[in-house]
């Protein structure tokens, strides 16, 4: 059993020796809530972007991609209503200057506080529990009234630099370009309704207290559906939309006592009923993906901030009408720590102590890894080198490794989370018998003829 309270230092610490995340711009000294993903975190991201694209586009019938850019025009976020309701409730130690999140801390002395609460309501409950509160920074108890910080980033762009003209804000969430191009997709793609719009897209927040890892950071990716559906014909839809969900992550190994459903009490101001899937993160649970009926708030706020008509025609009935929308909103960084999390083992093995991922074939960074037995004799090094490019054509992500003794390389690929590892030896040279193949989360070996190895891996990857 791993104690939560360090699990998340010993992911973090393996996510930075193995080359999955680096903080941003280190050299600087870093900078709060900012991440890169390295070498093998992109391949694992890349290969969550590509399973949700494959489930959510290509396996569903009327769904389409899109690719909206970040900047848009300000009324945007006017029309939206990012500019007065997109916003964290925050507190200020007067000792030491950190903010808290108010909610958050609330939260975590069992008080029940919820951020799309009004200020005054917050300060109410602040004021009655300030005694339980200190700063985790400095340990005071001194804290200034309850305010709400907008997290929208603006920026200055072409010509809305000039004076008393409107700023550009970097988007607070991803969808929005879908409502935007709502239109043109209509126009341009005739879809029947319902029909679904699928992006993936960057979304930035002016995060006060940045925390815990990829979790609550200032610059993500989020993986987006709208569904556009007929006015009130919401119900069904909404509920097999959430099933779809759940069993998507499920779908990825993930474990189902690690998932929980919570229902918004609480809705920000776009939603009719909103559900959130919740993962065990080692802080305990939290939102992982949202599930949001949206009804028409979106599109009829966009008619009426652009003077556009936006209204279906119903190619069947001659109806029109707004459509309502249903909408999924994931975080990619949430994903990626709880894919992680779900992921890491501690075990013995061999009489020694070692670290795995025992990520699915599917995800993982690496598929295999090829290794000669010694790297100072040349022809076991040119062998390894040959089955190394051959199976690189066939499977892609492939690594070559010589560094460190042959117990040093299975233990560097555990931890990547690389499902077999090839080991050529004198034996593959000499006798042709084969090469050793070894399983990561058994450490089981066996040997597997040379023209044999490439269906064999295919079978157990796939």
């Amino acid at each position: 059993m791993i104690e939560k309270n360090n699990k998340m230092e010993k992911i973090v610490s393996l996510c930075k020796r193995r080359g999955f995340v680096f903080q941003g711009s280190e050299i600087y000294g870093g900078l709060a809530g900012v991440f890169d993903f390295g070498p093998r975190g992109v391949e694992l991201l890349n290969n969550l972007k590509k399973i949700w694209w494959e489930s959510n586009v290509y396996q569903k019938e009327n769904y389409y991609g899109l690719d909206a850019g970040m900047f848009k025009h300000p009324k945007t976020w006017d029309a939206s209503g990012h500019t007065t309701g997109f916003s964290d409730p925050l507190a200020e130690c007067k000792k030491c200057n950190t903010r808290i999140r108010v909610d958050k801390v609330l939260n975590s002395i069992d008080v029940d506080a919820d951020e799309k609460l009004e200020e005054k309501e917050l300060n109410e409950i602040f004021d009655k529990y300030r005694d339980k509160i200190r700063c985790e920074k400095c340990g005071a108890k001194d804290f200034s009234k309850v305010r709400k910080f907008n997290l929208l980033v603006k920026s200055n762009l072409g010509d809305f630099t000039s004076e008393g003209a409107e700023p550009v804000y970097l988007p607070g969430e991803a969808c929005q370009g879908i409502y935007l191009d709502y239109k043109n997709i209509v126009d341009s793609m005739h879809p029947k309704i319902p029909f679904g719009v699928a992006q993936i897209g960057k979304a930035f927040r002016n995060e006060i207290s940045p925390r815990n890892f990829l979790f609550r950071v200032r610059e993500f990716e989020q993986a987006d559906t709208q569904l556009f559906i007929k006015p009130k014909e919401n119900k069904k839809a909404y509920e097999n939309m959430k099933q779809d969900r759940w069993n998507w992550l499920l779908s990825l190994g993930i474990n189902e006592s690690n998932l929980k459903w919570h229902q918004h009490e609480n809705l920000v101001f776009y939603a009719k009923d909103a559900w959130d899937i919740e993962y065990k993160f080692p802080w305990g649970f939290d939102e992982i993906e949202g599930i949001h009926d949206r009804t028409d708030y979106d599109l009829t706020q966009h008619m009426k901030f652009s003077g556009t008509d936006l209204n279906y025609v119903d190619q069947e009935t001659g109806e029109k009408y707004i459509p309502w929308i249903l909408e999924t909103s994931m975080g990619l960084g949430r994903l990626f720590v709880a894919v992680l999390d779900n992921a890491y083992k501690e075990d013995e093995l061999g009489g020694e102590k070692r670290v795995f991922l025992s990520l699915k074939p599917q995800l993982a960074p690496v598929k295999v890894a090829v290794f000669p037995l010694l790297k100072n004799k040349p022809q076991l090094v040119e062998k390894t080198r040959e089955i190394y490019k051959n199976l690189k054509k066939e499977f892609k992500s492939v690594e070559f490794d010589d560094n460190g003794n042959i117990g040093k390389r299975y233990r560097r690929q555990d931890e990547i989370g690389t499902p077999f590892c090839v080991t050529i030896d004198f034996d593959t040279l000499e006798k042709k018998e084969g090469v050793t193949v070894r399983d990561r989360d058994t450490g089981k070996q066996e040997r597997v003829s040379e023209n044999d190895l490439i269906s064999f891996l295919k079978e157990k990857l796939s």
